[in-house]
């Protein structure tokens, strides 16, 4: 009887501590710890590239496992220094942002940012809602991107100035409708025959500063090839696939123009209605930021172009402008020579004009979502202040008077 009584107890005892058990695995799935938000995972389009949005506790161990478990594309490290050796095989350009916005920038890139674009990292997004208000209360039927990762283009080409930043959007739209030529149809597909005559490529590594190297070689071009504005195609679908990533956002880029063979009939077939335009996209409605102008092998009409070019430039841009002639030590003293080919004196190999050509062409269907679309300022009034150079009444006339005057200077160089 005795034994009958204790086994009953155990019984019960035991009976309690198992329902306490699962009464407190049935309380731990409500702890709020396990109600932690699982981090998201970006989906690019290569293989095995996983990368968790920073905004999750979570992150450096899904990170670390993902490092460990897949084999991650190649990417270009903008911040590092160059290396001497030529690209290694599988080298490749980086790939388009994330759709949703997360800071890539290293700690050297963000206090760079810091210091020179006034941008604070605690008040980033903050910045970019306050742009994205600017332009739904002021241009409502503007159809632009309004999300994050494009708008923080503009904020940091004009050092997070609301004002500025709003302006330069409003430009980037203004220079398509008022250059058709240019921006109908724009895709890299149309400007195939460009790159296949080596008329620009971009250099693998980016100099000691982070800045991605534009190679423009005009005298591949001849007047009766194609019209000259599959080059700025050309030039400003580079430009659109550079400012993608971050760092070049910060860090800026640097062009390298070689105008070895270039004569008096490249020379004054823009004229400076076109070359006012062209410098207008670059200076006022591109939010790139140039920060030096090499140009080499320079003839004795240069000074005839440049005369061209030259009323059109802002004070700051003239000054960037650096002519080497056809002294290479004086390029290799802005350039070093572990980023340049072997054309130019430098030690990174041939200059190989198929991998930005490839990177480009690779990028079709990115840019005609991007391009391709309906006119984004349909139904949008622009002062008369706000139209492209060129589109105000007697703006073309005055552009041949300026150019009769200086097609003289042309023929007096040449």
């Amino acid at each position: 009887m005795l034994q009958s009584n204790q086994r009953e107890k155990e019984s019960r005892a035991t009976g309690t501590r198992r329902g306490l058990r699962q009464k407190e695995g049935r309380h731990k799935l409500l702890q709020p710890q396990s109600c932690k938000p699982r981090p998201f995972l970006q989906f690019t389009f290569s293989k095995c590239d996983f990368k968790p949005y920073p905004n999750s506790k979570h992150t450096d161990n899904v990170a670390k496992m993902m490092s460990e478990e897949s084999a991650p594309m190649r990417h270009i490290d903008l911040g590092s220094p160059p290396a001497l050796e030529p690209p290694a095989a599988g080298y490749r350009f980086p790939g388009p942002p994330p759709p949703i916005y997360s800071c890539t920038l290293t700690p050297e890139l963000v206090a760079k940012a810091r210091e020179e674009l006034q941008e604070k990292p605690e008040w980033r997004l903050r910045d970019v809602q306050a742009l994205r208000d600017m332009v739904l209360k002021e241009q409502p039927n503007l159809r632009t991107r309004l999300d994050d990762t494009f708008l923080l283009r503009f904020l940091r080409a004009r050092k997070f100035d609301y004002d500025r930043a709003m302006q330069l959007l409003l430009n980037y739209h203004t220079s398509r409708r008022a250059w058709p030529e240019v921006f109908q149809d724009l895709k890299p597909s149309t400007i195939k025959h460009v790159l296949d005559l080596g008329f620009l490529t971009v250099l693998p590594h980016p100099d000691p500063n982070g800045r991605y190297i534009l190679c423009l070689r005009p005298g591949k071009w001849k007047a009766n090839d194609y019209p000259f504005e599959d080059n700025i195609r050309a030039i400003y679908l580079t430009l659109e696939k550079l400012i993608q990533p971050e760092e070049t956002q910060v860090n800026g880029i640097v062009i390298l123009a070689d105008y070895t063979g270039v004569g008096l009939s490249q020379a004054s077939n823009p004229g400076p209605f076109l070359a006012k335009k062209v410098v207008s996209i670059l200076q006022d409605s591109f939010p790139i930021r140039i920060k030096a102008v090499n140009i080499i092998n320079e003839p004795r009409i240069f000074k005839g172009i440049f005369a061209i070019i030259k009323p059109f430039l802002k004070e700051k841009m003239a000054e960037r402008y650096v002519l080497h002639g056809s002294d290479l030590r004086s390029l290799h003293r802005n350039i070093p020579r572990s980023v340049l080919p072997d054309e130019y004196g430098g030690v990174a190999g041939h200059l190989d004009m198929s991998a930005w050509s490839k990177t480009l062409l690779d990028s079709e269907e990115e840019f005609i979502v991007e391009f391709c679309q309906p006119d984004p300022l349909e139904g949008v009034v622009l002062p008369n202040s706000m139209l492209f150079e060129g589109q105000q009444p007697g703006g073309a006339a005055q552009d041949d008077d300026t150019f009769r005057g200086l097609r003289s200077q042309l023929y007096y160089c040449y």
